[in-house]
This record gives C-alpha cells, sequence and structure tokens, in this order.
C-alpha cells in the first residue's frame, strides 16, 4: 500500500454468525473472526450464510436477529465492526418466491444486490435467473467462480456471465493460493481481464478460513494496480453494503515482471 496506508474494507461474504451453517460454530468463535477482521482493516461485514439447498431451513428473520444480537455483542465488547444481515444463496426452485417475500435476504438487506452460489462440482447457466432478478430491481453476484469446477473447466464464462449483468465475487484465500493453483491463477486471469468486481473473504473459521484482505489487496494492486485494487475491495464492497449502485471498473493496468518486483519492494 502507499505509505504503507490500511484501507477500510467492506467484507461482502463471510460467515460469522455461529451454529447457523458451516461457519462460526459459537460467538467465541464469532468474536474472535471479528477481532481478525478488524486487525485486516474491516470496518463492515455483511453477513452470508448459507441459505436454500442444504440450508433451505434458515429464515431471514433468524439471520436478521442474529446479526442484531451480534452487533450488541460487538458493541459490548469493544470490536469496532459493522454488521449488516445477507446471505449467500443456493441457486434454487424457489428461491426468486423467497427474496420477494423477503425470506431469502439480499446483501444488506437493501434489495438491490444478492449473493448467488452455484453447486461446487458444476456450472449452471446463469442467464436466465439473471434477467428474472433484473425484472425485480435485483442484480446477481457471483459468489467465488474461481473455485466452481465447471467455470475452471470453461473459464469463459465469466466473461459471458458479465455482459449479463452478473457481477463477480472473488475469494481473497483463492488470489493468495490458500485453494490450490488452479483458483489461483484463474483469479489472477479475471483481474487481469477486468471481470472481477469484489474481492471478500469468505470466511468461516478463527482458525483454517479467518478473515483476510490485506495480502489479497497487495496482490490484485501488483496485478492490477492501485485504483482497480481499491475498487474490488473497497468502493464497490461499500457500494453495496449502502444498497447504492456500483461505479464503473477501472480499466487494470498492465503489470510487467519488473512493475510487479519494484511493487513488492515499495510495501
Amino acid at each position: 500500500m502507499r505509505n504503507h496506508e490500511t484501507p477500510a474494507f467492506t467484507d461482502i461474504h463471510c460467515h460469522l454468525l455461529p451454529g447457523i451453517d458451516d461457519g462460526a460454530v459459537s460467538w467465541n468463535d464469532s468474536l474472535q473472526m471479528a477481532k481478525q477482521a478488524v486487525n485486516e482493516g474491516i470496518l463492515t461485514a455483511i453477513m452470508t450464510p448459507h441459505q436454500l439447498g442444504n440450508y433451505t431451513h434458515n429464515t431471514g428473520d433468524q439471520i436478521r436477529a442474529l446479526t442484531d444480537e451480534f452487533q450488541r455483542r460487538l458493541l459490548s465488547a469493544g470490536i469496532p465492526l459493522q454488521v449488516l444481515p445477507g446471505a449467500d444463496v443456493r441457486i434454487d426452485s424457489d428461491m426468486l418466491d423467497r427474496l420477494a417475500s423477503g425470506d431469502c435476504l439480499t446483501l444488506g438487506d437493501t434489495r438491490k444486490y444478492v449473493l448467488l452460489e452455484l453447486p461446487h462440482e458444476l456450472y449452471l447457466p446463469l442467464e436466465p435467473v439473471l434477467e428474472q432478478l433484473s425484472a425485480c430491481g435485483i442484480t446477481g453476484i457471483l459468489s467465488h467462480p474461481e473455485r466452481n469446477k465447471g467455470i475452471l473447466r470453461q473459464p469463459d464464462v465469466v466473461r459471458r456471465l458479465v455482459s449479463h449483468g452478473c457481477l463477480m465475487q472473488v475469494t481473497a484465500d483463492s488470489l493468495t493460493g490458500v485453494f490450490g493453483p488452479a483458483p489461483e491463477q484463474l483469479s489472477r486471469t479475471l483481474i487481469q481481464q477486468g471481470l472481477v468486481h469484489f474481492l471478500a473473504t469468505d470466511a468461516h473459521s478463527p482458525r483454517s478460513r479467518r478473515p483476510r484482505m490485506r495480502d489479497a489487496m497487495q496482490l490484485a494492486t501488483e496485478i492490477a494496480g492501485e485504483e482497480y485494487a481499491r475498487a474490488i475491495c473497497c468502493t464497490n464492497p461499500a457500494a453495496v453494503a449502502a444498497g447504492t449502485v456500483c461505479p464503473p471498473l477501472p480499466i487494470p493496468l498492465e503489470r510487467g515482471f519488473f512493475a510487479r518486483l519494484f511493487a513488492r519492494r515499495a510495501a
């Protein structure tokens, strides 16, 4: 970062609410992860427990109530993290009806953006879903396309989805190599091509999958320049949390070997 500055991050995808999915197990886990997030520079986080699929029992009101309780516990513990309700919504047959009723949550509960999750093993055409969401005034954000096995086999589908109005959220740990070389390489390629709109932690635990952003922000800066990195780590996520329109993405800088080397030495 310039002058070792730590930007203010907004995390639009994390599993900090306890006991509701495969994320935090207890309030102690939740508070530990919140402290880790703040230490990374995250000031706002949207709670995105899984909904539909194997988690069809998770309701919007349940998530809202847990988020409110979490905010009270954060205030009591003196942890300066703002939390907002949301969900990581598995694309399912009753998704649109449950979004319309408010039982499936949009990000920040603003009814502007919804985080969409595909089955991890395959890709399903999303254009019809995106069109139906658009007709309701909702923009779809695809969570971790770089980790979807179907997309890894046909990565050109990402550009087609973006042309249909879908926004892309890449996991910070994918970019830093935690999930292996294939997701790391696709993350880098998508950033170079200007097809990533958000980096998010997808944090699940205070131990193995912690909320990490700084290293991914640095890598994004080396790959595509600071303006683009700030857009996908700070500006766009903050717009989603506020329910406002994301500004057009900056054009990624073409960064050669010597530029990346200089960036590492200057950091």
